[in-house]
């Protein structure tokens, strides 16, 4: 061997631990995706969650050489979806789905059918627009108007929420206030506009991108929405803040979380990617149109976020006397 070769030989053996990991990171980030990958949407077709995905995969698809397919599986408040994802074992597998679904499922199930230490969140997408509409049965104008009548009729209203969080906000809410109002649940998120259309139901609180069809059919009356700024496609209408009820202000979140084991350079390549891509003019105009406000963010942002909606909804829990599971953490 001669004496050249020896010392490329030991030059490499030497290298400082943290160069090699730094390579491995890089060569991780390139070669991911290997092949096609899948977003499991917790929410079904036509919703804006789901809207949103088939946007991103479409622009993803190009970008990573890789297909990107949409399935959706819609069920007991992304239960069915969070499950088929982490079944999945499969780092090309991400759940595409808005947290809201299963921020309250602590609270909400006698004990959760998944370990919530198998979501890794990988970046953060979007906002959703959530809309508070009521039935023009009603012959009301207002979010005021309508509490009013909540007050006035104690047990005559009814109401439906689209996720799990928006349940808890708003039987927070009416009893805080010592309102008396009956939550009818769905098994998915488009059913009760069409019983809202039918007075069947008083008011219902979901994205809005689902009941824009209704509200020019003039099936429902959008009165506010719960997001802290108002949202483009509806300029005129205010905010729960705005229309006196600040407690009820709620910011949705949609996000990507990966499995556990996901490497770090390939979550860092997908928060990159999708930043890259939502901030396309055209990506951007058609989130808006949809009711979706884009708001990327890497894997700590979207953490943060989400932790932040967990403890307010813990403040929100207290107050229904609620506490969280022993296998919620």
């Amino acid at each position: 061997m001669t004496m050249q070769r020896r010392f490329f030989i030991t030059a490499a053996l030497c290298l400082p631990l943290h160069a090699t990991a730094a390579s491995s990171t890089v060569v991780a980030a390139q070669t991911w995706p290997t092949r096609p990958v899948k977003f499991i949407v917790s929410l079904g077709p036509g919703s804006g969650t789901d809207v949103g995905a088939r946007l991103l995969a479409n622009r993803l698809t190009t970008r990573w050489g890789q297909p990107v397919v949409v399935e959706n599986r819609p069920g007991s408040d992304a239960v069915v979806a969070i499950n088929a994802f982490i079944g999945a074992r499969d780092d090309h597998v991400l759940l595409y789905t808005p947290t809201s679904s299963f921020t309250a499922h602590p609270y909400q199930l006698d004990k959760l059918p998944y370990d919530p230490r198998e979501l890794s969140p990988v970046a953060r997408v979007s906002n959703t627009i959530l809309g508070f509409v009521i039935s023009p049965a009603l012959n009301i104008g207002s979010l005021a108007d309508f509490i009013a009548l909540t007050r006035r009729e104690p047990g005559k209203v009814n109401y439906s929420t689209g996720t799990g969080m928006t349940d808890l906000i708003y039987d927070g809410y009416f009893k805080s206030a010592g309102l008396t109002v009956t939550r009818v649940p769905y098994r998915d998120v488009v059913g009760p506009m069409t019983d809202l259309g039918e007075n069947r139901i008083q008011a219902y609180i979901a994205g809005l991108s689902i009941m824009l069809p209704h509200m020019q059919a003039g099936r429902a009356k959008l009165v506010a929405v719960t997001n802290s700024a108002r949202a483009l496609i509806q300029p005129d209408v205010p905010t729960v803040a705005e229309a006196g009820f600040p407690a009820l202000t709620f910011d949705g979140l949609i996000g990507i979380f990966g499995q556990r084991d996901m490497t770090a350079a390939a979550r860092k390549r997908i928060a990159a990617d999708i930043r890259e891509v939502i901030a396309e003019p055209a990506i951007a105009t058609r989130f808006n149109a949809m009711g979706l406000v884009v708001s990327p963010g890497d894997g700590d942002e979207f953490a943060a976020a989400f932790e932040a909606q967990r403890a307010k909804l813990a403040e929100i829990a207290k107050v229904l006397g609620l506490k969280p599971h022993a296998n919620a953490e």
